[in-house]
């Protein structure tokens, strides 16, 4: 059994809780205190280990969100004008999610009899405005990224 533990990664721990025969040792409650600490510590390694490998993900995790705002950025950078129209649109197109929500609502409101009793209404009423407004959310969000946010200090110019 020892070296099935050692071709397992670190953060499985093998428990044995078979049924086995018990003698209780002459020394009373020592060995199942040493018993009961030995698991305490196992259990400690354990989680130290956890701990270490969710440092390790959460260093990846913000390492490729750093880099990707950095290239986000450049593009940016590069791309001012187009950045900027991505910002009016990303505006523009906020303010017709709002009214299509809206929209949405209404329907909801005055049909909420029949979209809850009825299976069939709710369903037209999903593929009706769920995919549009999944749509919308998609656009907007790429829109979003892609827009210059506003800094005072760039987008004063030589007068």
């Amino acid at each position: 059994m020892p070296d099935d533990r050692r071709q397992r990664p670190m953060f499985y721990t093998q428990i044995d809780v078979s049924h086995g025969t018990y003698n209780p040792p002459a020394g009373g409650q020592s060995s199942g205190t040493a018993e009961i600490i030995g698991l305490l510590r196992e259990l400690l390694a354990a989680q130290d280990r956890q701990n270490e490998l969710l440092e390790e993900l959460i260093a990846q995790v913000g390492a490729a969100q750093r880099q990707r705002a950095a290239e986000l950025g450049q593009w940016k950078q590069a791309n001012p004008a187009l950045a900027a129209a991505c910002r009016s649109a990303a505006e523009a197109l906020s303010k017709i999610q709002t009214e299509y929500l809206v929209s949405i609502t209404q329907e909801i409101n005055e049909n909420f009899e029949q979209l809850r009793d009825g299976e069939f209404m709710l369903n037209e009423f999903v593929d009706r405005f769920g995919p549009r407004l999944a749509h919308l959310n998609g656009l907007l969000q790429v829109l979003s990224q892609l827009s210059s946010t506003p800094n005072p200090t760039s987008s004063s110019g030589p007068s």
